[in-house]
């Protein structure tokens, strides 16, 4: 099975920061960030697999373009 690392890495992008509002609410309302913790392992564990299999990695210049490539392919 072919996954699009690219695919993955927007994914965890997403995740992690719908993440950080909850782990940010998490401490301010004195509770245990036990599912926060799980979004940012499963966030981490996405974008590391995604470096991993595209060897030439991701550049901070070339990521709207990702988004954008990633968005128009899973549109259509």
């Amino acid at each position: 099975m072919n996954i699009d690392p690219d695919l993955v890495f927007v994914v965890g992008i997403i995740l992690g920061a719908a993440a950080f509002p909850a782990l940010l609410n998490s401490f301010t309302h004195g509770r245990a960030p036990k599912v926060t913790a799980l979004l940012f392992l499963a966030s981490f564990s996405m974008i590391t697999y995604s470096v991993v299999q595209r060897p030439s990695g991701y550049a901070v210049a070339e990521l709207p373009g990702v988004f954008k490539r990633v968005l128009t392919h899973t549109v259509n």
